[in-house]
């Protein structure tokens, strides 16, 4: 048995005890554990975007035993196995990759996607190349996988230039409902701003939705930064007025 065998078979068999003795994990159930494994992706988010290999190989081992715990789950069960689970997963990437497994060609990664996309469509008798994206994830990835979706069948500006002339024309409409306090126009425009900015983004080679969090992580930081600088002045944030905090932040920046 190879040295990943072995470590898979450890892991398994841990599950397993556990799910028979510890009282907390037998108490477990698909419904419970969801939020703990959306908690868990989010955590792998965090430890890829800090650059952490220590985090992300212990967040990764996390994910794996919540997979390791949904399929012990339905064995009881007798829905399915985690057998099941790899050969199905295998099955599926096989078929979903005919340039490598049968005969079919293609040119580039784009008709890789478009392939991929038709192929799912076909599997899962679905209506939408669309309805596989879930419903619950948070709203500027879910804008940003239908974009990605659909350009992967081809459903795209035809050059940069069209896709950036889209987003002036939103921030135009915007204006246009603004100034005529039309909020609820403008607040649908305002969302045509975002959507085109992230379709934008994908055209030119930018994910936006990483984009978005780098900023947030690059202004909690110099925010962070001007209320140390605060606090040693042993005053609150409260004593300055906004030009003030302006000259602070904007040292910052520097």
């Amino acid at each position: 048995m190879s040295d990943f065998a072995k470590a898979f078979e450890k892991l398994v068999n841990i599950m397993l005890e556990l799910r028979e003795k510890c009282p907390w994990d037998k108490k477990q159930t698909n419904e419970s554990l969801r939020y703990l494994t959306i908690e868990e992706c989010y955590e792998l988010s965090d430890a890829i975007l800090s650059k952490n290999s220590l985090d992300i190989k212990e967040e990764l081992g996390d994910l794996i035993l919540h997979v390791i715990f949904y399929c012990v789950i339905a064995s009881e069960k007798s829905q399915f196995t985690l057998n099941d689970v790899l050969n199905a997963q295998s099955e599926k990437l096989i078929h979903r990759h005919p340039h490598i497994y049968s005969n079919v060609k293609v040119k580039n990664e784009k008709e890789v996607k478009k392939n991929w996309e038709l192929l799912k469509l076909k599997e899962k008798s679905k209506s939408s190349i669309l309805s596989g994206v879930p419903k619950s994830l948070p709203t500027m990835l879910k804008s940003y996988r239908v974009l990605e979706k659909v350009k992967g069948i081809g459903f795209d500006f035809i050059n940069n230039d069209d896709a950036f002339d889209k987003v002036v024309e939103e921030i135009d409409e915007f204006k246009k409902e603004f100034r005529q306090n039309n909020l609820d126009r403008a607040s649908d425009e305002f969302g045509d701003i975002l959507f085109s900015l992230i379709g934008y983004g994908q055209k030119i080679g930018i994910n936006a939705v990483n984009s978005l969090e780098k900023t947030n992580q690059k202004f909690i930081k110099r925010f962070n930064e001007m209320e140390n600088l605060i606090s040693k002045d042993k005053k609150n944030i409260s004593d300055y007025s906004l030009d003030d905090l302006d000259v602070f932040w904007n040292n910052l920046k520097v």
